[in-house]
């Protein structure tokens, strides 16, 4: 047998500790099990090998004493938060994998296959592992301000490897189950809260957290004592189930195109689960041993190792982004000003107010369209009250702290100005040497341009320090990412309130050099690129938009330019030629796309994508076609060689900045590790740079 205490060595421990609660109106007491690693919810329950044998300990100890029923509990504010990874990487034997698999089975399903009745009391975030408890468990209690529940696994490169792929469809049923175990970690990693896991069928019950504990005991007893039976839903094994495998074939397609692993294991193991009666302990035995050996092969995949990598970079390194001054230096914010009242203005203004709750004044050339931006936040605000997420009076407040004024002295007491005007150089210099007028000299001036100098931005202006890129990434309220850019000129101060302010938002800020395109918009120029020249070349559309799936974007090229933009994506192209000649081209295609003002390449006929036939009359193309492969090719060298001059450049501090600019402002896959990962495990890395990006065994298995 394994020693996988070895493993984890650096595991911190989640102990169980039982005691015994005597409720009015039932004979007898329940065993109370309380999952608690000892720190405060900043570090969640966890389990590794030596907390799951303390688990198991716990309730072999709760289930000697014969009590009326056995309950599982959290520390305060945490139920658990799954498998501890830190050890993942240290798996390196396929038998190292099952006895994991094996080990967290045998602990959870002590619940599932007792006598005595058991409970999981959801008192706090519970995800993967710890979702899973409360599946083995007879009936489940949620607390109404649970942050989190969800089963990420198939977002880092798992399955739901200790009951989830078998127990969730024959507990709500297997469309629901596709909803948690597949849709929701496609999607960014999307996590469901107490309402939508009653609504979904996890929940038995949800009750408020000031009594949360109390009020789940007396319902127990209520169960217990036959007063209450909770209804459960009648799994549909035939046509229904076909339909939500059907679905999770189209899901898993649609978002990875194949190229994840652990998402077409976890179809496998949905369809063996239809097969699994849960009730009988041999049953679970095959569907156990089916998870066990996915888990097995997937904890040794490159997949895995880069999800883990990108894990790592989410919620560690974009907490602590690389290269911001003190945050002692940071002004406080009391008032933000917007210049412009478009769109994009509109989603910055409802942005700023919900989170920092500070008077927001857009301006604009005409009254006409400060209305019309003004009533864009005040029509989403009441659409947040209308689905519960605002207070009637939390609505009326927001919306008083929102004006608009076509004079832009009314940023006079303002703090912070960000302006979100046309994409041109010069307008935008006018409107920042405007703003100097009214405004006072420590007043932060933020861009949001998407590849202009920040530098030559402020060159003309009396305070040129105070002027910072602030890029956000559309749509505003989905993505997370915010580059932060550093002109010649911008100092600690005005870099710090920046980063300050990122973090108010609740975005994730990363350091950019001030460099033509910055981080994302650079590299995805220089793919699209890539792909529109090869058409220009001769390549079919279709070829050359499918060829690049492996590469873990979001969505297919031309896909990706008809939600950008044709008229945009070709300005930002132009800025990137205009600095890097050598490496940007022109695509004669994409001009007379622009100068036609077609939307796209695309068009639909009865459901199906096709070339829109007047884009292909109208783009040039050539005598000199690609393969699939060929595309793929020339797409990987160039993100390898952009990336390497890119660091060279000092455009941001190391490669994981780069990889956490993709995933977190175009959802770049986590399996690839966002690209770098991915560029050094093909090859690519070496083949441009003669060198990889990371370290050997950093997001891979060698």
């Amino acid at each position: 047998m394994t020693d996988l205490s070895s493993l984890f060595a650096d595991e911190v421990v989640t102990n169980a500790y039982t005691r015994f609660v005597s409720v009015p109106g039932l004979d007898g007491q329940i065993a109370l099990v309380t999952l608690d690693n000892g720190f405060d919810h900043t570090k969640p329950n966890s389990f590794g090998p030596a907390g799951l044998t303390a688990f198991g300990a716990a309730l072999d100890e709760a289930f000697a004493a014969n009590p009326a029923a056995v309950a599982v509990t959290g520390k305060p504010f945490i139920f658990a938060a799954g498998a501890d990874l830190k050890g993942v990487p240290a798996v390196t034997e396929h038998a190292q994998g099952v006895e994991l698999g094996k080990l967290g089975h045998d602990v959870f399903r002590k619940l599932r296959e007792s006598s005595i009745p058991t409970f999981a009391f959801v008192n706090g975030l519970a995800l993967g592992g710890g979702l899973e408890v409360g599946l083995h468990a007879h009936y489940r209690t949620v607390a109404d301000n649970v942050p989190a529940l969800g089963l990420p696994e198939t977002m880092l490169g798992l399955v739901p490897g200790w009951g989830g792929t078998q127990l969730l469809p024959n507990i709500i049923g297997p469309e629901h189950a596709v909803t948690l175990i597949l849709e929701n970690p496609l999607n960014n990693g999307r996590t469901i809260r107490a309402t939508q896991a009653k609504k979904l069928g996890y929940a038995d019950e949800v009750f408020g957290s000031a009594d949360f504990l109390e009020q789940s005991l007396a319902w127990a007893a209520k169960v217990i004592n036959g007063e209450i039976a909770p209804v459960r839903p009648e799994i549909d094994r035939g046509s229904g189930w076909d339909a939500a495998v059907a679905r999770a074939k189209a899901l898993v397609d649609g978002k990875t195109r194949g190229f994840a692993p652990a998402a077409l294991r976890a179809i496998e193991l949905l369809e063996l689960a239809r097969g699994t009666d849960i009730s009988d302990s041999a049953s679970l035995d095959k569907g156990f041993a089916a998870e066990d050996e996915a888990l097995a092969d997937l904890l040794l995949t490159d997949e895995l190792r880069a999800g883990l990598y990108s894990f790592d970079l989410v919620n560690k390194r974009a907490k602590r982004p690389a290269g911001a001054p003190d945050k002692s230096l940071a002004r406080k914010i009391t008032g933000v000003g917007i210049v412009g009242a478009g769109l994009m203005a509109g989603q910055l203004a409802l942005l700023f107010v919900r989170q920092l709750k500070v008077p927001v004044i857009l301006t604009d050339i005409d009254q006409e369209r400060i209305d019309k931006g003004v009533g864009y936040v005040h029509t989403e605000i009441d659409k947040l009250q209308r689905k519960g997420r605002l207070s009637p009076d939390a609505s009326n407040r927001l919306k008083a702290l929102v004006t608009g004024s076509l004079d832009k002295a009314a940023f006079a007491k303002t703090d912070f100005v960000i302006e979100a005007v046309f994409e041109n150089m010069d307008v935008k210099k006018n409107v920042f040497a405007e703003l100097e007028q009214h405004v006072s000299p420590e007043t932060i001036l933020a861009t949001n341009t998407s590849s202009l100098s920040i530098t030559e931005m402020a060159a003309d202006l009396q305070h040129p320090e105070r002027v910072v890129g602030f890029h956000f990434f559309n749509p505003v309220a989905v993505l997370p990412l915010l580059e932060v850019i550093k002109g010649v000129k911008t100092d600690d101060a005005t870099l710090a309130t920046a980063f300050a302010t990122a973090k108010s938002l609740k975005k994730s800020a990363v350091l950019c050099g001030d460099k033509p395109g910055f981080v994302f918009n650079r590299l995805v120029t220089r793919t699209l690129g890539e792909v529109m020249t090869s058409v220009d070349e001769g390549t079919p559309f279709d070829v050359a938009d499918n060829a690049v799936g492996a590469l873990g974007m979001p969505m297919s090229p031309f896909t990706l330019l008809a939600l950008v933009g044709p008229a945009i994506a070709l300005h930002t192209g132009e800025t990137l030629q205009a600095a890097y000649p050598d490496r940007f081209v022109s695509s004669p295609g994409l001009e007379a796309l622009v100068a036609a003002k077609k939307p796209g390449v695309w068009s639909y006929e009865g459901g199906t994508q096709v070339v829109d036939p007047e884009v292909a009359a109208l783009w040039p193309q050539g005598d000199n076609p690609s393969t699939a492969d060929e595309v793929l090719d020339r797409t990987r060298r160039a993100f390898a060689e952009e990336i390497r001059i890119m660091l060279d450049e000092g455009v941001v501090a190391a490669p994981e900045d780069i990889d956490l600019c993709l995933i977190l402002g175009g959802g770049f896959a986590f399996w690839n590790g966002g690209i770098t990962p991915y560029l050094d495990r093909t090859g690519a890395s070496d083949a441009v740079n003669g060198q990889r990006f990371l370290a050997p065994g950093v997001a891979s298995v060698s």
